[in-house]
């Protein structure tokens, strides 16, 4: 992992010096010798977003669950503040889907705010 981290070391922003994690396990999952995870952020994250956010407003709009949250000192405007990061985070992702759509190169990590890291390749 460490070699793998140096030789692409170019990618990784100085500002975030622990930018890579990595842990193991030495019990696999039953029924296999080995198992591995992987993390990566894309703009693809885009549409879980947008899944969530919907499936967020529809129950907010009717007010599902609400009381729950309100009784245990939460205020309604924090809910709405909640539905609006989501929906700018959203947009976000999609001004740069955007981008690579139209002009299809690969992003330089200085053209992206630290939260959205994505790596492209040439086609």
């Amino acid at each position: 992992m460490l070699n793998v981290q140096n030789k692409n070391s170019s990618y990784f922003v100085e500002w975030i010096p622990n930018n890579v994690k990595t842990a193991v396990c030495d019990i696999p999952p039953r029924g296999v010798k080995m198992a591995a995870t992987f993390v990566g952020n894309s703009t693809a994250i885009q549409e879980l977003f947008k899944r969530i956010s919907e499936q967020f407003t529809a129950m907010f709009r009717r007010k599902a669950f609400l009381h729950w949250y309100t009784g245990e000192g939460m205020d309604e405007m924090e809910f709405t503040e909640a539905e609006s990061n989501m929906n700018d985070l959203v947009s976000e992702y999609q001004q740069y889907q955007r981008l690579i759509d139209r002009h299809n190169y690969r992003l330089d990590r200085e053209m992206l705010p630290d939260h959205l890291l994505v790596v492209y390749l040439r086609k």
